[in-house]
């Protein structure tokens, strides 16, 4: 396999069809990978900051997911086809997003938790679902920035370094995501904050 797709731990892999998804065809390193996705990230980014926008949509979610990789991946916004090793059965994505998009609505309507909690447990049935065939974690911290900002409330900071390479703050954002997934948001939640 090429360096080019060696992914760091706890990453996901793409299958070969996904790879094949590569549009620029000058990137032969993960670092020039790394950089491309970074700059379309930062363009998704301004793209959903610059204007008014209900999050909980799906048109949304894949758009936003386009918006951040679709200069770099064909396949960018839509949902993947393909098992993984974490997240849901591929065919059960389009209901599970609507699933948690309706449980996000009513948990806003009915101030079931504090603003931080509703958008962090957006954050972590997103990335438990995985409905993307990369970049899941990146879209969804953006999409619980832009359901606290929606909220009133201030973006998050999610440990204040990059999650992208192994390292400890990664580590404690994997942790938490993994207590999460046994229903103990805290960590996760004060990690958004960190």
């Amino acid at each position: 396999m090429s360096e080019l797709f060696v992914e760091p731990e706890n990453a996901t892999l793409l299958t070969p069809d996904e790879r094949r998804g590569l549009i620029p065809s000058h990137i032969a390193y993960r670092h020039e990978l790394n950089a491309a996705e970074q700059s379309n990230i930062l363009l998704g980014q301004s793209w959903a900051l610059g204007r008014k926008r209900d999050v909980l949509t799906e048109t949304f979610l894949k758009e936003l997911h386009r918006q951040m990789l679709g200069d770099v991946w064909r396949w960018a916004g839509s949902y993947r086809k393909a098992e993984r090793n974490i997240g849901i059965a591929f065919w059960e994505i389009p209901v599970a997003i609507r699933e948690l998009l309706a449980d996000a609505r009513t948990w806003i309507e009915y101030e079931s938790y504090a603003a931080d909690e509703i958008a962090v447990r957006c954050h972590h049935r997103l990335v438990y679902i995985h409905p993307f065939p990369n970049g899941n974690g990146r879209h969804a911290r953006l999409i619980a920035d832009l359901l606290i900002m929606q909220m009133g409330g201030a973006r998050f900071s999610w440990g204040r370094e990059s999650l992208r390479d192994a390292g400890e703050t990664r580590r404690k954002y994997i942790a938490a995501l993994q207590a999460a997934d046994k229903h103990e948001v805290g960590a996760l939640v004060e990690f958004a904050r960190r």
